[in-house]
């Protein structure tokens, strides 16, 4: 593979690139970005290797990316990404597309039982036997001009990318790569999907032990503040703290006062947002009981531990059997919805969660293990 590294610099030549890449099996990607104070990540550099060529794309040099997020959606080229759940972000933020299909090395090297979540230095040593130099993960990457060792590092990290997918996909079967290109798609899936603002309560910490009234408050607070991160482009700690929306919801403070005694509650948000703070609470305190949530239902209590080893073993028995690593079988988030549709008595039912593959090869053995319980 060239070592040779090729800059691409304006909207015509990245045209004309995402046209030759289109030609092409595959494509290993990588991204640079900040992301300290903002909502949204900030690219600072675009990767792309062909298992030919290594091209980095300036963004603060391209305005218009159609072509790149149509070579994104091209469903004859395999996009491959290492650990991508950031790189999908800043493709989303800055071309408004995803890649599809997604061969996710991370991915790959559980389903060969190599390791779970490894390191991207960590695989290409186990697989490729390069020892990679440290990273420029404290880097500014966007600076101009980028420093040597930037450039090299960024260069480096795609190549050994798309030697990594050869490297694994040849020890693929064909329902292995399968299985990595269905994950792909289920995570492409869930970052398509448009949170409602409205929604966001749900996951708030402590939501649960607040009445319905008090849910009714905290639904609007989180709505707010989703909304105000997103408008403003700052995180959502930055509008208000999450510590706070909770004791705000639950006390429903009336004055300035008050709400500048409520747990971890910044003296900027009483300055710049407290009089909104305090009109949302009065008018979603007063909603009629139609309008309030229904209650969030409680966290498993901890007598479920043994249930949920029980589970897991059917997990941990088919991936000894496919020489994956358990970790990919079953996700502790998958179990306890299962568990929710009926604990403590039943009847169970598998959750929407548990998908594809997975539900057909292990969906009647969880069933199963929860109807014989007593």
């Amino acid at each position: 593979m060239s070592q040779e590294i090729q800059w691409v610099l304006d909207d015509e030549q990245l045209a004309r690139l995402c046209e030759r890449w289109s030609q092409q099996p595959y494509v290993a990607l990588d991204t640079e970005f900040m992301r300290v104070d903002t909502f949204y990540p900030i690219a600072g550099l675009l990767q792309v290797c062909d298992g030919h060529e290594v091209w980095l794309i300036d963004p603060l040099s391209i305005s218009d990316w159609r072509a790149f997020a149509a070579l994104l959606e091209h469903p004859g080229v395999v996009k491959v990404l290492h650990a991508g759940s950031e790189d999908l972000e800043v493709f989303l933020h800055l071309a408004g597309a995803l890649p599809v299909p997604l061969f996710d090395t991370q991915v790959a090297a559980g389903y060969l039982n190599i390791g779970f979540s490894m390191g991207y230095s960590r695989l290409v040593h186990q697989v490729l036997d390069i020892e990679l130099p440290k990273g420029e993960t404290r880097s500014d990457w966007l600076q101009r001009p980028l420093s040597d060792t930037q450039v090299r590092y960024a260069a480096e990290d795609v190549q050994y990318l798309a030697e990594l997918y050869l490297a694994l996909s040849a020890r693929l079967s064909a329902d292995k790569l399968a299985w990595i290109l269905d994950d792909g798609a289920e995570q492409v899936s869930q970052l398509r999907r448009v949170v409602d603002p409205r929604e966001v309560y749900r996951d708030i910490k402590q939501a649960w032990r607040l009445r319905p009234q008090q849910l009714a408050v905290m639904r609007e607070l989180a709505a707010w503040r989703e909304r105000e991160a997103r408008e403003r482009d700052v995180p959502r700690n930055r509008v208000v703290r999450e510590n706070s929306l909770w004791p705000l919801a639950r006390t429903q403070p009336q004055d300035l006062v008050s709400l500048a005694r409520i747990e971890d509650m910044h003296p900027r948000t009483v300055r710049q947002d407290g009089e909104t703070l305090l009109e949302i609470i009065r008018q979603s305190a007063s909603l009629p009981e139609q309008d309030w949530p229904a209650a969030l239902p409680e966290p498993l209590p901890l007598e479920v531990s043994s249930l949920l080893k029980k589970l897991r073993v059917v997990g941990q028995r088919e991936a000894e059997r496919l020489e994956i690593v358990p970790e990919l079988m079953l996700r502790k988030k998958v179990l306890e919805a299962l568990l929710k549709t009926g604990y403590p008595n039943g009847p169970y039912h598998l959750p929407d969660s548990l998908r594809g593959w997975r539900r057909e090869l292990m969906g009647q053995a969880l069933l199963d293990i929860l109807e014989r319980q007593p």
